[in-house]
């Protein structure tokens, strides 16, 4: 049992590493924005891999996904070539918004802090105020 899990997670590394160059290098698709395999999950049965990517570009990500749905029986084909497997999976593309939502959890956790800075400039400016008015 714990051959097939292995072998998957293999057969992932490979096809992550073969569409990255393969997407670089012969889709010519002018709706691909540059892109970035992120990862690969491939099925036990490894009938079906699902492939992550980002875009460099956000704005182009949906156009990106249906140029790479629309290769993915090119780039099967161009995999059987290369991989010595007796079934390639069939791929299905996945925009991989995971950066994207980091960043977003990042500024609300430092716009989450920064009332608390405001409060104590806020304070010290009132403080500051205070003085300066009764100097006038």
């Amino acid at each position: 049992m714990g051959g097939g899990f292995a072998r998957s997670e293999r057969v992932a590394g490979q096809l992550r590493r073969e569409l990255a160059q393969l997407i670089w290098s012969e889709v010519k698709d002018p709706r691909l924005g540059p892109v970035t395999v992120t990862d690969v999950e491939v099925s036990r049965d490894l009938a079906h891999a699902k492939v992550y990517v980002e875009s460099a570009d956000p704005s182009t990500r949906k156009d990106s996904i249906r140029a790479l749905s629309s290769a993915a029986g090119f780039l099967r084909r161009c995999l059987g070539r290369t991989l010595h497997m007796r079934v390639i999976p069939e791929l299905h593309f996945i925009y991989d918004d995971s950066v994207e939502r980091g960043n977003r959890i990042d500024s609300l956790l430092a716009s989450a802090r920064r009332p608390d800075l405001d409060e104590d400039t806020d304070e010290a400016e009132d403080a500051g105020e205070d003085g300066g008015d009764g100097d006038a």
